[in-house]
Parts: structure tokens; sequence; C-alpha cells
């Protein structure tokens, strides 16, 4: 998250209250991440988190607020947009589309224990359950697709051991998406981004899921993969912690069980996500947006967990 469209005060005022939460206490930017605008508003009516989406269409948009506003309907605890007096999730502002949503309590940890693991495997499982009758689809937005697109320009900017790893992967993930145990692969609805600081707890009690627009669907797989290449993964070496590892795996199969092929595909799966983030990360160093606040993730982090899953770091 992070703020490229300034807004005064009083165009957050008149936007909190014709959605009829009152007026703002406060209003304050949040300058971690990268893809969107977003506020705290704390208004009279509670704690709010206001988003204008910078890259978003309004055409895109619904599957993720519909697909939160589905889970929160389940009682998951993630965030609910709110609606205008016409039934509207998805708003109009600065001529940007635009959501609100209750803010959800707790804090980020940020040096998970296997007690966070756990909870955040079993909530991780509650999701693709609970979305497995979710009856919109979109593709994942950074799916094989964009790494194909992506790919080229990114490798103009890098150095030709990185320009060989970026090819070698690409090609590797690409056999894989085209095997017939890729295809045996449940699939649905994934966060794909569920990263310590997209989890809030009080303690080790699991309060809330949030940043949902990276969702799409794909093989649930990817969404497991993701999350053990960060709640898992030693922040120095890249290596995975299997204590922690074990505790994620061991809440998500106590909701749902894992299939012959997810299992089998698991390591090329983890792969996969260590390419896609940074393959992202990439991008966002070497092709910036301009941001009135803005934090820019540093690649060579995923380019290690890649190189570990690889077998080329010992």
């Amino acid at each position: 998250m992070a703020v490229y469209t300034e807004l005064s005060v009083d165009e957050v005022a008149a936007f909190s209250r014709a959605l009829g939460l009152g007026g703002p206490h406060s209003v304050r930017g949040i300058s971690t991440g990268i893809e969107n605008t977003n506020y705290f508003v704390d208004t009279e009516a509670g704690a709010y988190v206001l988003t204008l989406f910078e890259r978003l269409t309004f055409e895109q948009l619904p599957f993720y607020l519909h697909f939160m506003k589905h889970l929160a309907a389940r009682r998951l605890p993630v965030p609910d947009p709110v609606a205008n007096r016409n039934g509207e999730i998805l708003h109009v502002l600065k001529g940007r589309p635009a959501v609100v949503v209750n803010r959800l309590s707790g804090e980020s940890v940020m040096v998970p224990a296997e007690p966070h693991c756990r909870a955040v495997g079993e909530m991780l499982a509650r999701i693709h359950v609970a979305g497995s009758d979710y009856p919109r689809h979109q593709p994942n937005p950074r799916g094989l697709e964009w790494w194909d697109e992506a790919a080229p320009v990114v490798s103009r900017c890098i150095s030709d051991a990185q320009r060989s790893l970026l090819s070698s992967e690409l090609a590797f993930q690409k056999e894989i998406a085209a095997s017939f145990t890729y295809e045996q692969l449940p699939k649905g609805p994934v966060h794909a981004d569920l990263f310590r600081d997209n989890v809030l707890f009080h303690g080790e009690h699991l309060t809330g899921v949030f940043d949902f627009y990276f969702a799409g669907c794909d093989a649930l797989l990817f969404d497991i993969a993701v999350c053990l290449n960060d709640w898992c993964v030693d922040d120095c070496t890249g290596r995975q912690n299997n204590e922690r590892a074990a505790a994620f795996l061991g809440g998500y199969k106590s909701v749902r069980a894992l299939t012959p092929a997810e299992c089998a595909l698991l390591p090329a799966m983890q792969r996969a996500g260590a390419f896609r983030f940074w393959l992202s990360r990439l991008w966002d160093l070497h092709l910036p947006r301009e941001g009135a606040l803005l934090n820019a993730h540093d690649p060579s982090h995923f380019e290690r967990i890649l190189r570990v899953l690889r077998g080329e770091i010992a």
C-alpha cells in the first residue's frame, strides 16, 4: 500500500459522509506497499481503510470486492466493503475506483513462531474451502501469462546471471504448467499475496487477513507455496524452516487435505511462488511508478529463495 493520489481532509470528509459514516476524526496515509493509495480513516462510525485503486480497473475490481464480501458473510476475519445507500460497494473518488472497508484489529507478526504459522495455514485452508462456491472467475493477475509478458522487459535491466536464471526458471514453470499432474491440481480463488504484513494477530490468535487485490483463480497449491516462502523461510539464508513449515502445513491439513498431485508438485510450486515475487519486485524496482509515499521491496530476497529451492545454494 502507498499514497499516489493525495486527498484533502475535506475530500475524505465528503466521501465518508456520503457513505453514512459521518465525518472523519483523523485521516492518515499508509506508506507500506506499492500498488494502491490507502488511508486510515477514523470516523464517528468507527475505524476504516479507504483505498483508491491506481492499477486495477472498474471491470477487474468486482471480483476482489465481492470475494471479500463472500468470505465476510462466512464469518472469516477479512475486510468487509461498505455499501452506499444503493447497495454498491465499488465507489468513485477523485476519478478513481475506491472502496472503504472496516479496519481489522491486531498487529502483523514479522518474526513468526510455529503457532502463528499453524494459524495462518488453518486460515488459508478456511479461505480455500469458503471460496469453493464463489461464482465469479478471474485469472491470477500475476500468473504465468504475466510472467511471460514481464520477463523480456525486466531482462533488459538485470545482470547476465540473473537473465539466465529468469529464462531457465520460466521455461521450467511452463513445462510444469503443461503437465498432466498440474492439470489435476484443485483450483479456485486464491489470495496469492498472504505475506506476514497481510495478516493480523493478537498474541498467537489470528484476527484478520487483508489485501486481497492480487487474488485470482489459480491452483490452490500456489497460495500454499507463497505462504511457505514467506512465513516459513529464514530471512537471512532463504532456507525453509522445517518446524514452521510443518506447523503451517499441519494447520492447513487440519481443515483441508492435500491431494496426491498437490503433494507431488509442492516443491515446483514453491519455485513458482519465489519466481513470481522475484519477477514482480524486479519490475517494481526497475520500472517504478511515481508516488508520494513509496517503499519498493528488495528483489534479491526472492532471488535467493529461488536459488535455494533450485539447489544452487546449499
